[in-house]
């Protein structure tokens, strides 16, 4: 597992027509201490994507620091985006194991068993359905055992029931297989169901707001009164805090890392 220090003093859009575009974030800046699951909220728009992609290595143009424990060449880091990305000629053994080095599929196996997929190994991703399909690409960022899992609103667009037992499945891989974890939602009861820590970001260009614990006692579910309870309460004492996120008030004052009990 590693820690992760992130300083992104700029990062612009991709110029257009040979002129620079706007701003995506600007000034944003925390940590992650190694072994946590914090979850990163905003509006749309806010640049949590292309934090993602920087953080990742996809993109690295850009002013400001990007900080693991680990040396680059040792770095794992695992993903799984708003869709699944499976391969669709590859069956949901071959898709787990296309990011194993080693020839043997054992891990993969073991992996998929763990995920109730045991009985699909031979399917291929258009047969399976959509919470299948997820769960395959949770597997898969599972199994090259990362030090860092980033995790783009995996579970968005998916009925309530099959996106609460998709985080159970991932609290229980988590549990198993402690990695530091980056998960970004635009659902607060999501949040608070899962983090340890929750950032909120400002509208874009993208700056953090707020930072809080969780220390509310798991297991958790979306749905649980206590997790209402807390958003209700977070909403009441900050009323701007998802509807803007760009007010002098929400960026700083005594309650920035004030606990949800």
């Amino acid at each position: 597992m590693n820690g992760l220090d992130i300083n992104v003093r700029r990062k612009i859009y991709a110029a257009r027509n040979g002129s620079p575009g706007p701003a995506a974030l600007s000034g944003l800046e925390f940590h992650i201490p190694e072994g946590q699951l914090v979850c990163l909220v905003g509006p749309s728009g806010c640049g949590k994507t292309t934090l993602l992609n920087l953080i990742g290595g996809l993109d690295s143009d850009f002013d400001g620091e990007i900080a693991f424990d680990a040396a680059p060449a040792d770095r794992r880091i695992g993903y799984m985006f708003q869709t699944p990305r499976l391969m669709p000629w590859l069956t949901v053994l071959d898709n787990v194991r296309l990011v194993l080095d080693d020839e043997t599929d054992a891990a993969a196996r073991r992996l998929l068993v763990e995920m109730e997929l045991g009985d699909v190994l031979d399917a291929y991703p258009s047969q399976l359905s959509g919470g299948m399909q997820r769960r395959v690409a949770l597997a898969r960022a599972f199994a090259i055992e990362p030090q860092l899992l980033l995790l783009d609103e995996p579970f968005v667009s998916l009925d309530a029931p099959i996106a609460d037992r998709l985080r159970t499945a991932l609290l229980d891989l988590w549990k198993s297989r402690p990695t530091t974890v980056l998960f970004v939602t635009h659902d607060l009861r999501e949040a608070l169901c899962l983090a340890d820590r929750i950032v909120f970001l400002s509208a874009g260009p993208g700056r953090v707001v707020h930072e809080m614990p969780v220390l509310l006692p798991r297991p958790r579910h979306a749905d649980d009164a206590a997790v209402e309870a807390a958003r209700r309460r977070l909403l009441a004492e900050r009323p701007g805090l998802l509807a803007g996120l760009d007010t002098a008030a929400d960026s700083a004052g005594p309650d920035r890392h004030r606990a949800v009990p």
